[in-house]
């Protein structure tokens, strides 16, 4: 059975391509590796409320798995200048519509560690991902949830046309829920 609207292309922009995850041989132990090292980045696990812990074997299992995912769409964004992955982006949790199409998806976004923070990538290959969700494959719309404590993450998201729609508060942090439209240009 194919992928149908969750197909995994290669979408390229002028900073960063992205690109599917390696399904078996180099290229799959090479996301592997930088996977492996994402997770261990303290930052990025507090930034994005990551609690839980992996083996190198899960990691390698997981990253072998994205290629046929169902109804999901994993990415890894690569840095155009160098040709390193930089971290990744994906759309899940699809909410189909009346007729049972998918109408709307989670976007979720991780950079690798520090040294990828802050240089717009994020922000390059959201625009990318976002421009096809609500275009090729016919989402209405993109919601996503990140900590009111990351201003850095919503600059990036309110640039790709993303608004705040609420807030909530769960085990002590405080979470602004965001979402963004077909009827809002990128």
């Amino acid at each position: 059975m194919g992928l149908g609207v969750w197909a995994k292309p290669t979408l390229a922009g002028s900073v960063v391509t992205l690109r599917p995850y390696g399904a078996d041989g180099a290229q799959a132990r090479t996301d592997a590796d930088w996977v492996w090292e994402m997770l261990h980045d303290p930052e990025g696990q507090d930034l994005t409320a990551t609690t839980a812990t992996f083996t190198r074997e899960q990691i390698d299992a997981w990253v072998a798995s994205r290629a046929s995912a169902p109804e999901r769409l994993d990415l890894v964004i690569v840095e155009n200048a160098t040709g390193e992955p930089a971290g990744e982006v994906v759309l899940n949790e699809p909410v189909r519509s009346d007729a049972g199409a998918p109408a709307a998806a989670n976007y979720r976004i991780a950079l690798r560690g520090p040294a990828w923070y802050g240089r717009g990538l994020g922000t390059h290959a959201g625009a990318l991902v976002v421009a096809h969700a609500l275009g090729p494959m016919g989402l209405e719309r993109l919601t996503l949830d990140v900590l009111a404590r990351n201003p850095r993450a919503m600059r990036s998201y309110a640039r790709l046309g993303f608004v705040e729609t609420g807030r909530y508060a769960e085990d002590g942090e405080e979470w602004v829920t965001m979402e963004v439209s077909r009827d809002v240009s990128v």
